[in-house]
């Protein structure tokens, strides 16, 4: 059935199940420092594991649309599934966090997208798969467009997708885009997605992935970890992005809108598993401006959820109602505040 709801937030992008395997035996190597790490196992051998636990509705697009719903904003994901039970049950999940489905597209000829996490200590490395689904726009969002659209990770077959998207924004230029791009989006190259780039109102990234998609090497930055993530934001704006944020990890976030930049440390906590802790930050970075907040407002929302998100396993079970992320915000300690980082 078509919605005749006025959408807030469209979050686009694909949507898996995962399923957590907890490994019990593993060792990390770490080359060179901790941005180069391997996790390890015994090469041809059995490996016991702790349990499994299956996520339902998952990615980083579908992460962001239960995020903007639990925080009070009409939302709604658009992607694929297949028809399947697996496809039922995402659909299924998503509803149960009032996300609007309507705009999901069933492919009957792949299989919803299914990924094994292999969970190890406090973070994951995750095995994954994208369908080659046919990705399209419905025709019921023209005439019913979002405020904002929420564009992250899609497959390798969505190239011509992200032109769909691109001529979407054009017909609708009120839409606003927030971009968060995946792992193909980053492979794929600044150049093939320019158009992108330039209509993007907000970007998110964290250091990592801002040196690839860059395509420089912190050997080419500054040595002072602050100066060195202004650099990076300050080059992701020069793509087209009016406000750029990147995170850090344990070492907080930051943003950039061209003219002020700002710095955040992370709300206090201690991780259980850091999977979607990007998702919930970007996502309610978003929520918050689209709700009215200003961006140094919104950089003090953003760390909460995350905070929360990694209390748990998966990257929606933690994601905050805005009441109990308010509540938060009051009791944060008296270093937790944004400052001005040039």
């Amino acid at each position: 059935m078509e919605n005749k709801q006025n959408l807030d937030f469209l979050a686009i992008g694909d949507i898996t199940t995962d399923a957590f395997i907890r490994l019990k035996e593993a060792e990390i190597r770490c080359d060179h420092g901790s941005e180069d790490c391997k996790l390890c196992v015994s090469y041809g051998d059995k490996i016991p594991y702790e349990f499994v636990e299956i996520v339902r509705a998952v990615g980083n697009s579908a992460n962001a649309a239960v995020s903007a719903s639990r925080l009070g904003l009409t939302s709604a994901f658009l992607g694929t599934v297949g028809d399947d039970q697996n496809g039922k049950e995402c659909i299924e999940s998503l509803q149960k966090d009032k996300v609007v489905t309507d705009y999901i597209n069933i492919d009957k000829d792949q299989p919803t997208n299914y990924h094994y996490v292999l969970w190890y200590d406090v973070d994951r490395t995750i095995l994954v798969k994208h369908a080659p689904f046919k990705y399209k726009i419905p025709e019921a969002l023209e005439m019913n467009p979002s405020k904002w659209i929420y564009l992250s990770s899609l497959g390798d077959s969505s190239l011509e997708f992200h032109e769909q998207i691109v001529a979407y924004i054009l017909r609708h230029p009120e839409i606003r885009l927030a971009f968060q791009p995946g792992t193909f989006q980053i492979k794929l190259g600044t150049e093939k997605l320019k158009d992108i780039y330039a209509r993007t109102e907000i970007f998110f990234c964290n250091v990592n992935e801002a040196e690839r998609i860059l395509g420089i090497t912190s050997a080419s930055l500054p040595v002072d970890q602050k100066e060195k993530v202004l650099k990076l934001m300050e080059m992701i704006r020069a793509l087209g992005p009016k406000i750029v944020s990147i995170t850090d990890g344990i070492d907080g976030a930051s943003v950039y809108d061209g003219t002020e930049a700002w710095y955040i440390p992370v709300y206090p906590h201690e991780p259980y598993d850091r999977t979607g802790a990007g998702d919930a930050f970007s996502s309610t970075f978003t929520s918050a401006l689209i709700l009215g907040k200003s961006i140094e407002e919104a950089l003090m929302w953003g760390p909460i959820n995350s905070m929360s998100v990694v209390q748990y396993i998966g990257a929606q079970k933690g994601l905050l109602s805005r009441e109990a992320l308010l509540d938060y915000l009051a009791k944060a300690p008296e270093n937790y505040k944004p400052k001005k980082i040039n």
